[in-house]
C-alpha cells in the first residue's frame, strides 16, 4: 500500500471489533492518527492505546445527540452495524428502528458533523461499510437490508456534494465476514430457515457465492486503504463489492 495519511486524523465507527478494528489497524498503519468510536468503552480503549489512537465512546442509537456534532476528522469510516434476523410480520418495530437509527441516521448525522472541516481542507473520504445486503436481498432481513439499502443513497447524494470539495463517498459491500456480528446470526438462521446450526454457512451464508469462504476483516480493510489515498480521488460514489461473485448473478 502507497497510501500516505500523515497528519489526517481518521474517525472508525464499531472501531473495537470485526471488520472496524481491521479498518482502525489499517488507518493506523497507513499514518492516521484513529479515533475509535465504540459503545464498549474497555474495548475501544484497548484498541486506541494499541495503534496509538485515541477511543470516543459513544451509542449511535442516541441519534438526538449527535445533531449538533462538529468533528475534525479528514477520514470517516461509518462502520457500525448490527442484525436482527426475523420474517417481517413478526419484526419487532423498535428493533427495526434501532438498526436505522445506527446504520442509516448515525451515518447521516456524521457525515453532516465532519464535511465542514473537510470541506474547509479541500479533501476528505468517507467510507461507509455497506453489505451485499445493500445491493441484493435476503428473507428475515427488512431491517438491514433496507437501512444498507438506504446507506447506499446518502453514500452516493454525499459524492455529488463533496465531489467540488475534494471529498469523496463510496461503499464498500461486502458477502459474510468472518466476525462477531456474523457469528451471532447463526442460531436466528437455523430458527428460520428450519436447519441445524452447523448447516447455516455452508446453506445460507455461503449459496450465493462463487469462492465457498467467509470474507476476512482485513480485506475489507485492504480496500479502505486504498479509497482514502490520494491515489482514489477519482474513485466516488461507487460501491465496492468484496461478495466472492455473489452480486454476479
Amino acid at each position: 500500500m502507497t497510501a500516505d495519511l500523515e497528519g489526517r486524523k481518521a474517525l472508525v465507527t464499531g472501531g473495537a471489533s470485526g471488520i472496524g478494528l481491521a479498518c482502525a489497524r489499517e488507518l493506523a498503519a497507513l499514518g492516521a492518527r484513529v479515533v475509535v468510536a465504540d459503545i464498549n468503552a474497555e474495548a475501544a480503549e484497548a484498541v486506541a492505546a494499541e495503534i496509538g489512537g485515541e477511543a470516543w465512546t459513544v451509542d449511535l442509537s442516541r441519534t438526538r445527540e449527535l445533531d449538533t456534532l462538529a468533528l475534525d476528522v479528514d477520514v470517516l469510516v461509518n462502520n457500525a452495524g448490527l442484525q436482527r434476523v426475523s420474517p417481517l410480520d413478526e419484526f419487532d418495530p423498535d428493533a427495526f428502528r434501532l438498526l436505522h437509527d445506527i446504520m442509516l441516521i448515525a451515518p447521516f448525522l456524521l457525515i453532516r458533523a465532519s464535511l465542514p472541516h473537510m470541506y474547509a481542507r479541500g479533501w476528505g473520504r468517507i467510507v461507509n461499510i455497506s453489505s451485499v445486503h445493500g445491493l441484493r436481498a435476503s428473507a428475515y432481513k427488512s431491517a438491514y437490508v433496507s437501512a444498507k439499502h438506504g446507506l447506499e443513497g446518502l453514500s452516493k447524494v454525499t459524492a455529488l456534494e463533496g465531489g467540488p470539495h475534494g471529498v469523496t463517498s463510496n461503499c464498500i459491500n461486502p458477502a459474510y465476514v468472518r466476525t462477531p456480528l456474523v457469528e451471532k446470526q447463526i442460531a436466528d438462521q437455523a430458527r428460520v430457515h428450519g436447519i441445524p446450526e452447523d448447516q447455516v454457512v455452508e446453506k445460507v451464508m455461503l449459496t450465493e457465492t462463487a469462492v465457498k469462504r467467509l470474507v476476512e476483516p482485513e480485506e475489507v480493510a485492504s480496500l479502505v486503504g486504498w479509497l482514502t489515498s490520494d491515489a482514489a480521488g477519482m474513485a466516488t460514489g461507487a460501491s465496492y463489492t468484496i461478495d466472492g461473485g455473489w452480486t454476479a448473478r
